[in-house]
């Protein structure tokens, strides 16, 4: 790869996931990073590939999530990389659109290179919300229940701060364990947040650069009761994870919270917010919904397979191990 300062390949990537710092917090969560800079349209793109070893194999899986316009010379290059990691495939997901006029490019682009339709990482679908409104337009475009609990809260006493220090971030991993095994979903590790943290974070403070991660608190009566990461890039405001305290959960902190984090993205003159995902008939995705988002869809992923052979028994073994998670793991939780 040619030289080029993280902060400038930070400027350049499309997303969080393809930051610098994020390769560099998988490099010490154990994955191996591969970076590329190439030219399209004269511009200068990055690309950032994540290689998962297969425990007790030599075999790995490369991830290209949110990733840029990937042109067939990349993919060449993507494959030389690949085969030389021993990976059976790279999935590929582009952070490209479907109303974009270069999506249907990308996807014959794709589709000429050998990939497959896969199983997605990110959902197809997310939801954003468009900054450049003002508050008095936006407040008046949320569900009038959602308008409601946000002043309900803020009657209550419950109020919104970034509080980066150790306390609050602690909290932080309580609070998401507890809402992990309350609403019966599969949360990281705390190492894999604390590493997340110290190099979205911690490492860009002492490099006084602008963080990528902050952390948002509401508290009542000086009690953090709901903890939100939010990550900053560009011109945007995404929201990747949340917890809450159950017992204060008719205070409606987290609807307060989603509204100064609004203002907290409009502050730093972002464009928009990106709400991390849409599942239809999940909770998060109704709450989501109270603030009239608009719903995108990505072109979706893609396996650029390397090993045919071990990936389609891959796939088998992938979808044994799910069952089981799925099925039975919540019973003996």
């Amino acid at each position: 790869m040619n030289k080029i300062s993280p902060s400038e390949f930070d400027r350049i990537a499309t997303h969080p996931l393809q930051t610098w710092e994020w390769g560099e917090f998988r490099k010490e969560w154990g994955n191996i990073v591969e970076r590329f800079i190439y030219t399209q349209n004269k511009k200068k793109k990055v690309l950032q590939i994540v290689f998962s070893r297969i425990p007790y194999t030599k075999l790995t899986i490369g991830t290209a999530l949110k990733c840029d316009f990937l042109t067939k010379e990349i993919i060449q290059k993507i494959k030389a990389v690949a085969k030389s990691k021993n990976a059976i495939f790279v999935k590929i997901e582009p952070n490209i659109r479907k109303e974009e006029k270069r999506a249907q490019k990308q996807i014959e682009i794709l589709k000429e290179e050998g990939c497959a339709k896969g199983k997605p990482l990110f959902t197809q679908q997310t939801f954003w919300i468009d900054l450049g409104k003002t508050e008095e337009e936006l407040l008046a475009s949320f569900h009038p229940k959602t308008r409601y609990n946000i002043r309900y809260a803020q009657k209550k006493g419950v109020v919104i701060v970034e509080d980066n220090s150790k306390k609050a971030f602690n909290k932080y991993l309580k609070l998401t364990f507890e809402t992990a095994k309350r609403q019966n979903f599969y949360a990281h590790t705390e190492k894999y947040h604390r590493l997340m943290w110290k190099h979205l974070h911690t490492n860009l403070i002492k490099q006084k650069r602008e963080p990528i991660a902050h952390l948002l608190v509401a508290k009542h009566k000086g009690k953090i009761i709901v903890t939100w990461i939010v990550f900053v890039l560009g011109k945007f405001l995404y929201y990747p994870y949340g917890a809450s305290d159950y017992k204060y959960h008719k205070l409606m902190g987290s609807n307060l919270m989603m509204w100064e984090a609004i203002k907290f993205a409009k502050n730093k003159k972002l464009s928009f917010f990106d709400l991390w995902g849409k599942e239809e008939g999940k909770g998060f995705t109704k709450f989501k919904e109270g603030y009239s988002p608009k719903t995108l869809e990505f072109i979706g992923s893609w396996d650029l397979i390397i090993n045919k052979k071990m990936y389609y028994l891959y796939k088998i073994v992938d979808k044994i191990r799910w069952f089981f998670l799925k099925k039975i793991f919540p019973l003996i939780r």
